[in-house]
């Protein structure tokens, strides 16, 4: 650990924030009862445009919230929509009041929509328009997208090549390319590395949100066009007979359809494995090679010198997370240095931003020809360009702490679950348990109830009463008794966390009651809330990393504590738990790629299951949480998934 306490000493960092140009978006001021999915719908983007600029936004939004919305290059062919009406069925004792606080709409609105319906007053059983909403219709061309992406890229020029040659290899002009690199208007000298950036167009018309159409582009191949959407020639021609003659610039070529061959469903992905030791079958016999790319910066730390230590971390959370990351990793190496294992490991820094990076680079000017896998860098769009870069060497490419999941490389392993394998983990329980689901969803949570209610629809939702609270009385009717109860909240007030939790704590020598949350957040640690109410409805949670369990774990808590003075970090953790695996599975006899397809890992606070999820190869190594009464949090056991906690 010597190298990393000299590391913390070298570093020193001045902020670098890529500021984004205004003229890349709009603003949308939110309008009272908007959702992500019905602004998401207005731009014609996904709602995961809107997260990636605005990450409050998933924790619910409201009126006057100015958001970011991507502006796509792009033009609407037609977009025929229609008004549906949202209707609710009148319950007993409910008011107008009451329903209109329920929906976010005002008294007048709903004496407005259902004008005769009311005329003799409101009514139980009665079905009322409680809203509108604009939905698109079957069977229209939605939207003609075209995407603009600017690429930069490395080339070292080879003996004898010339401006000519290059120009026409990466397609740019020669006076492009000189203007980009100066010192080539002199002549080129072999070894030089040339920048090289190149703009890119894609153009994709959607058609009834499954069937898409293709515009053929100058000078494509079916190489580049196969890469590019990431399917085969013989799918291609299959949807598109006229190809056996060839390949043209502006065929309009169907792709296949979201709905069917493309998208499988989660559980049917893969056949449950076991966790195995790889320790008990290394192969010790043949060196293998590891680089890790960790973002360090180290460039930028040094053109401030002046600032201190102490102030370079405080301002840089990315470093922070270098530094865990790479403390951890390095007790990984400590112990495959004590098992004995021929790796050598390199370590190269990555300097990045949101935007761009060197690692095209770093990829040129060190030979990764005898490498046997990668981990990082730590962005995923990063780790997507490094698997690319590496992909014909079929070099393995572990993004290791980023949750996104987009690009489809066969060499890129995704180690964090993706938020719908965490969702699904917890959908499972629910359903292995034959629960009745109940969610409370506060009226800022939109966007959360919207994805429940697409993705289980079993769920059942008390609403508010007219004093904008949570409808106890109905949460009650909801109950099932000789049934597990599973409640889930979702809400950023104490007060109603509050209510609801104590009603439940009442409930429960009635019921058999578990509370959920989807994810841990802030609001639940606060003093108004007290951890009893927590841990006596045994608090459930998906979680990509678990406790101290084991005495194992204990012992590498403890050697952490002893070398950096402090307890592990989720990053530190990952860090070896990233690190350790790789380095395990490179120095099985079958290498990391078919290690991965067969063998389950667990270490200290990770699992490593990875699965085939239609291209993108994932963790799915996702743990179910709970509280327990003792104030610990326990790991749900699948032999404990059918008993009462």
């Amino acid at each position: 650990m010597k190298i990393f306490k000299l590391l913390m000493l070298m570093f020193v960092f001045t902020s670098c924030v890529a500021k984004a140009k205004q003229d890349n978006f709009l603003r949308h001021n939110v309008v009272k009862g908007e959702t992500i999915y019905q602004i998401a719908i207005k731009y014609q983007i996904t709602p995961f445009d809107i997260y990636r600029l605005n990450p409050d936004a998933k924790n619910g939004i409201k009126e006057g919230t100015v958001l970011l919305i991507p502006k796509a290059s792009s033009k609407v062919v037609t977009a025929k929509t229609e008004t549906k009406n949202i209707i609710h069925e009148v319950k007993a004792k409910e008011t107008l009041y009451s329903i209109a606080r329920e929906y976010e709409v005002t008294v007048p609105q709903l004496e407005e929509w259902n004008a005769e319906l009311l005329k003799d007053g409101l009514k139980k059983g009665a079905e009322i328009i409680v809203g509108k909403e604009t939905v698109p219709v079957e069977n229209f061309i939605e939207v003609e997208k075209t995407k603009s992406t600017v690429e930069t890229f490395f080339h070292k020029v080879q003996p004898e090549e010339t401006l000519y040659g290059i120009s026409k290899k990466y397609n740019i002009s020669i006076e492009e390319l000189i203007a980009q690199n100066p010192e080539a208007k002199d002549g080129l000298k072999e070894g030089t590395i040339l920048t090289l950036t190149r703009k890119t167009e894609k153009t994709i018309t959607v058609i009834n949100n499954d069937t898409k159409l293709y515009t053929v582009k100058p000078r494509q191949t079916f190489f580049s066009l196969t890469r590019e959407l990431n399917i085969s020639k013989e799918e291609l021609v299959a949807l598109n007979p006229e190809l056996k003659d060839g390949l043209k610039e502006g065929m309009v070529l169907k792709l296949p359809s979201t709905s069917t061959t493309m998208i499988k469903k989660m559980d049917s992905i893969s056949v449950e494995k076991k966790v195995v030791n790889l320790v008990e079958t290394l192969n010790k016999n043949k060196k293998r090679n590891l680089v890790l790319l960790i973002p360090f910066n180290l460039s930028k730390m040094e053109s401030n010198p002046s600032t201190s230590l102490k102030k370079t971390l405080k301002e840089n959370p990315l470093l922070n997370l270098s530094l865990e990351f790479y403390s951890g990793a390095m007790m990984a190496i400590d112990s495959a240095k004590v098992l004995g294992l021929p790796v050598n490991i390199k370590i190269l820094d990555v300097e990045s931003s949101r935007t761009s990076s060197n690692i095209a680079k770093l990829i040129l000017e060190n030979d990764f020809s005898k490498v046997n896998a990668v981990i990082g860098p730590f962005q995923n769009s990063h780790a997507e360009k490094t698997a690319e870069l590496l992909l014909k060497d079929s070099i393995p490419v572990i993004s290791p702490l980023s949750k996104e999941v987009g690009m489809k490389y066969p060499n890129l392993y995704n180690a964090v679950p993706s938020e719908d394998y965490m969702m699904n983990k917890l959908f499972s329980h629910f359903k292995e348990n034959n629960g009745n689901v109940i969610a409370v969803v506060s009226a800022k949570k939109g966007s959360t109830k919207d994805y429940l209610v697409s993705r289980y629809p079993e769920a059942q939702f008390p609403g508010f009463n007219a004093k904008g609270g949570v409808d106890i009385d109905k949460l009650k009717t909801l109950l099932v008794k000789d049934k597990k109860n599973f409640v889930i909240i979702e809400s950023e007030t104490t007060s109603q966390i509050l209510n609801v939790t104590n009603a439940l704590i009442k409930l429960k020598s009635d019921y058999d009651i578990q509370l959920v949350v989807l994810k841990l957040y802030d609001t639940l640690d606060f003093e108004e809330i007290p951890m009893t109410n927590l841990t006596e409805l045994n608090m459930l949670f998906p979680s990509n990393r678990k406790e101290i369990e084991t005495e194992s774990d204990k012992a590498f808590a403890n050697k952490y504590l002893k070398e950096n003075g402090t307890l592990p970090s989720s990053a530190a953790a990952r860090g070896f738990d990233v690190t350790f695996d790789t380095i395990l599975r490179i120095c099985q006899e079958e290498g990391y790629a078919k290690s991965v397809q067969t063998n389950k890992t667990e270490y200290f606070e990770n699992t490593f299951d990875y699965v085939n999820d239609n291209g993108n190869i994932i963790n799915k190594g996702v743990y179910l949480m709970y509280y327990d009464t003792d104030y610990s949090i326990k790991k749900v056991k699948e032999k404990e998934k059918n008993a009462n906690f």
